[in-house]
């Protein structure tokens, strides 16, 4: 028994740490950048990157059930469109990724995480 809760335990800690908050900034920060890619409902998370000045961010999104219940869906937001953004960035500065929760394009708005505005 304890070795199955000892197996079953290592299997659930590398997903557990990929989906926490625990790399990123306590602090809200926010972006506006032009869309490189657009929104992807690939993988468990849905993404999206963005260009901001000379810097190309990777956002990583709530997963794609999420996303969907917050209005995104994939080609909504097209390559070349203005955004803003905001989310908790890497603890790394060094990476220009950003754990998003709330996007602008125009007049719509996406909260993916609402709970954390």
């Amino acid at each position: 028994m304890l070795r199955m809760s000892l197996a079953l335990f290592l299997i659930a800690t590398p997903a557990f740490a990929h989906h926490g908050w625990g790399g990123q900034e306590e602090a809200v920060t926010s972006l506006t950048g032009t869309v490189v890619q657009g929104v992807s409902m690939a993988g468990p998370h849905a993404t999206m990157t963005i260009k901001v000045a000379n810097d190309v961010w990777d956002l990583t999104l709530a997963p794609p059930p999420r996303a969907e219940r917050a209005g995104l869906k994939e080609g909504l937001i097209p390559v070349g469109a203005t955004v803003m953004v905001r989310g908790n960035r890497n603890l790394d500065h060094a990476k220009h990724e950003m754990k998003t929760i709330y996007i602008k394009h125009g007049a719509a708005e996406y909260h993916v995480y609402p709970d954390r505005e």
